[in-house]
């Protein structure tokens, strides 16, 4: 098997990767960067310099101005633009955009790309995804969704509570999950622009992680008026339509993340290099050397996850078992690599004289994230029960 890349995604990659270093890692100091991500004020400055390297929003269909990259491509640059936590926002290949545009590109009609996904794929607005309940509605669990639609005439009211909603603040449209049935399966999906009174964001939630435009808001739904033409894909398909969506995102999440952990073993691995104690550098001991081969062995592991599962969704397969194989090995090597890389640099580590310690708090919510790696082993061990069983 090669795994080399070929030139076109090689030279993608360092384009990428030089750009990052050069025009965005400087703004990781800039207090827009704030405690709910970065303001639409700096997203839009760093948006202004990928355009002019013509590095914004690559992954999108060449018909909606990227370059249209396939899974492999994305793994590449994705990888390459986490590097800094702020390289996603610039190339506009952020969660939650990235997944939705995914989404609007398979299911959407013409009418609702040249609404919503035109400018969106573009990088002129932002937009959220509005699944996640509290209150025992849908979580891990999404056939628990309490939200509801009715029917209004040739449209629809929903009405319901959200939150962990990620960019809802500041969003120009959501996509938002009601039940529309009795049936546990039955879920439609509808888009809606915003700001909307009957879409109202109640609090912003202190979190965690600190790299998502928008924070993760907690959203009121009171009889939101949608026409009809505002469904999209089909009544009753939401969540069919939601893997769609979940299954790429929970690759694309891996492949930014992963470029964060690069960047701490490499700040760990500097250190390591210069720093001394005990009469001689610090990775000259065992301890701190083993460390760092650990490090690099996870790295390798879980870019080898992503690629597999990238290949399985560029063969045509759904990616649905490893999506989720490879978001628990992530998820989990990317925690250990940057806990590693906060080890090595000791009290450096822990304070913001170095990117690690924003990472290390990012990277602790992605085992959250996408569903807890709890959840992902509770479905793959029923999938191998369910297929030993059958034998």
């Amino acid at each position: 098997m090669d795994f080399s890349l070929p030139k076109q995604l090689a030279d993608l990659k360092e384009e990428i990767d030089a750009f990052v270093r050069r025009d965005v890692v400087p703004f990781e100091q800039d207090p827009r960067w704030t405690s709910h991500g970065p303001t639409d004020e700096l997203r839009r400055d760093l948006n202004a310099k990928a355009r002019l390297a013509n590095l914004l929003a690559v992954h999108v269909p060449a018909e909606f101005g990227g370059r249209g990259l396939d899974h492999r491509g994305k793994a590449v640059a994705l990888e390459a633009a986490g590097y800094s936590m702020l390289g996603p926002v610039a190339l506009h290949c952020q969660a939650p955009d990235e997944g939705n545009i995914h989404l609007l590109d398979i299911v959407a009609t013409p009418a609702q790309k040249e609404k919503y996904l035109r400018p969106l794929a573009r990088g002129l607005t932002r937009s959220c995804f509005a699944m996640t309940e509290p209150d025992g509605g849908a979580g891990s669990d999404p056939v628990m969704l309490k939200t509801r639609a009715v029917p209004d005439g040739n449209g629809w009211r929903i009405s319901g509570r959200k939150w962990l909603i990620t960019g809802a603040e500041g969003a120009a449209f959501a996509i938002i999950m009601a039940r529309t049935g009795d049936g546990s399966a039955d879920a439609t999906m509808f888009l809606t622009p915003l700001p909307n009174p009957s879409f109202k964001i109640t609090r912003t939630l202190d979190t965690i992680d600190c790299s998502f435009m928008g924070g993760h808001a907690v959203v009121d739904i009171a009889e939101l008026k949608v026409a009809g033409d505002d469904v999209l894909g089909e009544v009753g398909q939401g969540f069919k339509y939601a893997q769609v969506r979940l299954a790429p995102a929970r690759l694309t999440h891996c492949m930014r993340w992963l470029g964060a952990a690069c960047r701490a073993h490499e700040c760990a691995t500097n250190y390591a290099r210069g720093r001394v104690a005990f009469g001689k550098t610090l990775g000259s001991h065992e301890g701190v050397s083993f460390m760092l081969a650990d490090n690099a062995m996870d790295l390798h592991m879980a870019r080898l996850a992503i690629w597999h599962c990238a290949w399985v969704l560029d063969s045509g397969g759904r990616g649905g078992t490893e999506s989720s194989m490879a978001k628990v090995m992530c998820s989990e090597a990317i925690w250990r690599v940057v806990d590693r890389s906060m080890q090595v640099l000791g009290g450096s580590g822990v304070t913001r004289d170095t990117p690690v310690e924003r990472i290390f708090r990012d990277v602790r919510a992605f085992r959250i994230y996408d569903g807890p790696s709890e959840v992902h082993r509770f479905a793959l061990g029923r999938r191998i029960v369910g297929a030993v069983s059958k034998d």
